[in-house]
């Protein structure tokens, strides 16, 4: 029943408008400081403006809770998803997808959602 709900969540959330600004909608808990978070952000958003990529995007403090919501909303309105992993490893997500290391990040903790690749 809740993969229903959050899939209707997300087929509703698909029909607002995008947002032509560039925005970062964080979920859950970071455990960095002010400074911290700060420098993580203006690289996320630089890297996102250097892809040419200026609407929403979203990021998970992966704190181990259920974030399938937030992913079903992002996917169905085609915006990126990213996470800071917090713990030794990243929490897993929604079938068919996958957790993918953006290595460029020298925290070498924020990883992007991508389509799971078979034979993974």
């Amino acid at each position: 029943m809740k993969k229903y709900r959050n899939l209707a969540t997300a087929l509703i959330a698909s029909l607002k408008p995008k947002s032509k600004i560039p925005i970062i909608d964080t979920y859950g808990q970071s455990t960095l400081n002010q400074d911290e978070q700060q420098a993580l952000m203006e690289w996320l958003f630089a890297s996102l403006m250097s892809a040419g990529y200026f609407g929403k995007a979203h990021l998970i403090w992966d704190d181990g809770k259920d974030r399938e919501r937030e992913i079903f909303t992002a996917l169905m309105r085609n915006e990126p998803i990213f996470l800071y992993r917090q713990g030794a490893r990243p929490t897993p997500t929604v079938e068919g997808y996958d957790w993918r290391l953006i290595g460029e990040h020298p925290s070498l903790r924020v990883y992007e959602l991508v389509v799971e690749v078979e034979g993974d």
